[in-house]
C-alpha cells in the first residue's frame, strides 16, 4: 500500500484520538498518542518500524514548525520582565533533575558512570508536547510565557551536561585524560552554530516577507525559510530545535508585527502535521519495554519528576516570580521524549565500542529511556493542562 494511505490513515485515527481525549478532558496530544500506540507494533501493527522509518520526514517538519513557533513568542520584552528569574529557574530544574537522577540511579546501581549517563538523560525535555497543549488552550499569561521560555532552552543546557557527563563516564570506564577544551568543543559548535544559523534565516526570512501582502506567499517563504534551514540544522549536525527556535526568536523581535500574522497563517496548517507527528511518537510507544523497565526505570521516572518539580519550585523561591510560575511551572516541563532518545542513540554509538561493559550500559539506557518514554509522553501533556488551569490562564475548556 502507498505510504500516502497510512498518511492519512494516521490523521484520521490522530484526529478521532483527540476528539475522544478532549471529551474526557485530556489535551488533544494524548488521544494522538493512544491512536498512534493502537496503529502501532504494541497492538495493530499497521504502523510498523519499517513504515515508521520513512515517515521520519513528518518529525523533522512539526519538530521544526513547534520550535518556530515557540521561539516567535520569547519576545525579549517578556525575557527582560522574567530577566534572573528565569535564567535560575531553567539552571535548578535541569541540574536538579540531573543530580536526583544520578543519586537515585547510583544508590541502586553503585557504578558511577551508570549513574552519569542517566543523570544525563533527564534534563531534556520535550518541547512538542507543551507547546502544542499551550495552543491547543490558547493559554496566555505569565506561566504560559514562562512555559515556552523553559522548555525552549533548557534543551541546549541538557547538551551541555551530556557532554561533561559522557566525558566523565568514559573516563572512569577507560582511564582517558581528561580535556576541558575538548569536552566543550562539540556542545559549543553546536549550539553557536544553531544560533547563527537560526538567527540568519530569521532576519533574512524576515525582510523578504516585508515585501509581500498575500497570505499564500507569506505561507510559501515562511516555509521554505524553516525546511531550509532545518536541512542544514540536520547536514551540519547542530540542534534542530535550538535552529529554529533562534530562527522564531529573531524573527518575532525584529519584525514584531509581521510575525504574529505569519505565526497565525503557519498554524492554520500546522494542527494536521502535528497530529501525525504524535501518531507517529505514539506508534514508536512499545509497550512491551514496560515488563523490561524494572526498578531502574521506576527509580529515574520518580528522580526526573522529583529533580524537574522541585528545582523549579527552588528556583522560583531564589528568584521570586509570579506566584503561579512557583506553584506550578514544574507541572508543566515533565514531557520527555526526541532529544532524550536522541542522547540515548548517542551512547550507543560513542559507548558501544567500549567493550562488554560499555555495549551492557548502551542496551541498558536504550531500553530503559524507551520504557520511561511511554509514560513521559502521557503524563507530560496532561501536567501542562492542569497547569495552565490552575493557574487561570487557559482560554478553552
Amino acid at each position: 500500500m502507498d505510504v500516502l494511505f497510512f498518511v492519512g490513515l494516521a490523521l484520521l485515527v490522530g484526529f478521532l484520538g483527540g476528539r475522544v481525549s478532549h471529551r474526557i478532558k485530556f489535551p488533544a496530544v494524548v488521544g494522538y498518542l493512544i491512536g498512534g500506540l493502537i496503529l502501532g507494533p504494541s497492538f495493530l501493527n499497521i504502523l510498523n518500524l519499517n513504515l515508521l522509518n520513512n515517515l521520519g520526514v513528518f518529525n523533522d517538519i512539526a519538530l521544526a514548525l513547534v520550535a518556530f513557533v515557540i521561539g516567535s513568542e520569547l519576545h525579549l520584552s517578556t525575557l527582560k520582565k522574567m530577566g534572573r528569574s528565569i535564567i535560575t529557574i531553567i539552571l535548578s530544574e535541569s541540574f536538579g533533575a540531573f543530580l536526583l537522577v544520578v543519586l537515585g540511579v547510583y544508590l541502586l546501581t553503585g557504578k558511577l558512570y551508570i549513574a552519569l549517563i542517566f543523570g544525563a538523560m533527564a534534563p531534556a525535555s520535550a518541547p512538542a508536547g507543551t507547546a502544542v497543549v499551550l495552543q491547543e488552550y490558547k493559554a496566555k499569561g505569565p506561566l504560559t510565557n514562562a512555559l515556552y521560555a523553559v522548555v525552549g532552552l533548557d534543551d541546549g543546557l541538557a547538551i551541555i551536561i551530556y557532554a561533561f557527563a559522557a566525558s566523565l563516564a568514559k573516563l572512569i570506564l577507560t582511564g582517558e585524560p581528561f580535556s576541558f577544551l575538548g569536552l566543550l568543543q562539540g556542545p559549543f559548535k553546536e549550539i553557536v552554530g544553531a544560533v547563527t544559523l537560526g538567527g540568519i534565516g530569521g532576519v533574512g526570512c524576515g525582510y523578504i516577507l516585508k515585501k509581500l501582502r498575500k497570505e499564500t506567499d507569506i505561507l510559501a517563504v515562511s516555509l521554505g525559510v524553516i525546511f531550509i534551514v532545518t536541512g542544514l540544522a540536520k547536514y551540519f549536525h547542530f540542534s534542530l530545535i535550538l535552529t529554529n527556535l533562534t530562527l522564531g526568536l529573531f524573527f518575532s523581535n525584529i519584525f514584531l508585527f509581521l510575525s504574529r500574522r505569519t505565526i497565525d497563517i503557519i498554524n492554520r496548517i500546522a494542527t494536521p502535521i502535528y497530529i501525525i507527528f504524535f501518531v507517529i511518537a505514539g506508534a514508536h510507544l512499545q509497550l512491551r519495554l514496560l515488563s523490561v523497565m524494572g526498578i531502574l526505570g521506576i527509580i529515574y521516572i520518580v528522580c526526573r519528576i522529583s529533580g524537574k518539580m522541585g528545582g523549579a519550585f527552588l528556583g522560583a523561591i531564589m528568584s521570586k516570580p509570579h506566584p503561579a510560575i512557583r506553584k506550578y511551572l514544574g507541572l508543566g516541563i515533565l514531557s520527555q521524549a526526541g532529544v532524550a532518545i536522541g542522547l540515548a542513540i548517542l551512547v550507543t554509538r560513542e559507548f558501544s565500542s567500549l567493550g562488554e561493559v560499555g555495549k551492557n550500559l548502551s542496551l541498558l539506557v536504550i531500553n530503559t529511556i524507551a520504557a520511561t518514554t511511554i509514560i513521559f509522553e502521557i503524563l507530560g501533556p496532561i501536567g501542562t493542562k492542569i497547569a495552565i488551569t490552575k493557574a487561570g490562564e487557559a482560554r478553552r475548556g
